[in-house]
């Protein structure tokens, strides 16, 4: 199938997804990239109180919070 089909029949709503390979699927920009950040330490002890009440990890719970500012920064 051309590819000008395949946008045809997206733009009509029409299910692609029998024309598409979702295992080799990729989304851009996501893949992880190593930062370091130095936190006081009462702020390390508040995150992992925090985390241990909600029974995820320290860093789950920092990208969940980055996550969540920088998405009500854009609505």
């Amino acid at each position: 199938m051309k590819a000008k089909d395949l946008d045809k029949r997206f733009d009509e709503g029409n299910d692609i997804s029998k024309h598409l390979d979702l295992a080799r699927a990729k989304r851009t920009n996501e893949e992880p990239r190593r930062v370091n950040v130095d936190f006081p330490a009462w702020m390390i002890h508040s995150l992992d109180k925090e985390a241990d009440r909600l029974g995820v990890t320290r860093q789950s719970i920092i990208k969940v919070w980055i996550s969540e500012r920088l998405s009500n920064r854009h609505a």
